[in-house]
């Protein structure tokens, strides 16, 4: 077991490192593949009015006339250990993990992204019970009761959830059950430590939305491991056996089913962490996928790059937990991981 987390951990480390490779080079290496001079790659990231001096302190910023082996050591060395940078006479230390400065607000990126890091890891948290949990629960009950009324509306329900786009739904939600039907408060972030009822209110509207949009497709694939699972020769062995229905569906039906609700879970959830900026846009909640849609519409390279690299690291976080539940899921795991 000490083995299989052990190895968990370095191919996420890996993965990290492989992530930072390709998103350096996606910044800096394609866009001087694809013919830009060091002006003109400056002048991409500068602004939408560049001035010479503008481009010119950009570029020794940026290091965009260094090699490239040494700006990708500078901008790994930044992340890890913190930087320098030149405002005119100025010199200003960027603490690690260092992502630059914003081009608009000449503010350190990292400290932004962690400013709006509550925002988004409320919306991501509170969205996820509400699908894993729902979509769960009704993809079982749609598999026990398969071709019953229930199971033919949850499907149904279901799949327009995963058909209808979520600034669609959310856009209805806001104009019906806030500004029609006063149903929900409009939607605000409070922080929970200062009054977690208000939080709760201000986000359950655009935790319901988003979790609509993911318990759908949840439900989907629960129904079908379940169907499949209950066809199993052990299924009707511990029928036989007189277990009753439930322990015979919990225990040895859904068990099975969760590995591969589990992985898409991960992967999910560390999108979410990364950003819902469909769903941040449309209750305006100032979180890291409203922040990051800023930066592109200004062309604010280092927030774009910390805002990537972010993500990126929540994505890989998220599946490295999910590895390490997977022993807990199915003992096959600690046999042959």
């Amino acid at each position: 077991m000490l083995t299989y987390i052990l190895r968990r951990l370095g191919a996420g480390l890996l993965l990290l490192a492989v992530v930072t490779m390709v998103t350096f080079a996606i910044f800096y290496v394609v866009p001087r593949w694809a013919g830009r001079t060091t002006e003109q790659l400056a002048t991409m990231y500068v602004g939408r009015a560049p001035t010479p001096e503008a481009i010119q302190a950009t570029i020794d910023r940026l290091g965009l006339d260094q090699p490239i082996a040494l700006q990708f050591y500078e901008f790994v060395r930044g992340i890890l250990f913190g930087a320098e940078y030149q405002f005119g006479r100025d010199t200003v230390q960027c603490s690690a993990p260092c992502f630059g400065f914003s081009f608009q607000t000449y503010q350190e990126v990292f400290p932004e992204i962690v400013a709006r890091l509550p925002v988004t890891v409320s919306l991501a948290i509170g969205a996820g019970i509400i699908w894993l949990v729902g979509g769960i629960a009704v993809g079982v009950v749609s598999a026990v009761w398969k071709g019953s009324i229930f199971d033919r509306v949850a499907m149904a329900v279901a799949l327009a959830g995963v058909s209808l786009p979520i600034f669609f739904t959310g856009l209805l939600s806001l104009a019906f059950l806030v500004h029609s039907w006063g149903l929900f408060a409009t939607p605000i972030y409070v922080p929970f430590t200062e009054n977690p009822l208000g939080w709760a209110e201000g986000m359950v509207l655009p935790w319901l939305t988003l979790a609509f949009l993911h318990a759908a497709m949840y439900a989907r694939q629960t129904r079908a491991g379940m169907l499949e699972t209950l066809s199993e020769d052990y299924i009707r062995t511990a029928r036989a056996k007189g277990l009753s229905e439930r322990r015979v569906v919990l225990k040895h039906a859904l068990r099975p089913t969760l590995t591969p609700i589990v992985t898409i879970f991960g992967l999910d959830l560390g999108l979410v962490l990364g950003g819902a900026v469909l769903t941040e846009q449309v209750f305006s909640l100032n979180g890291i996928g409203r922040y990051a849609v800023q930066a592109i519409t200004q062309s604010d390279l280092p927030v774009i790059l910390g805002v990537t690299l972010f993500g990126a690291f929540f994505i890989v976080v998220s599946n490295l937990i999910v590895d390490l539940l997977y022993p807990l899921i199915d003992p096959r795991v600690r046999v042959h991981g």
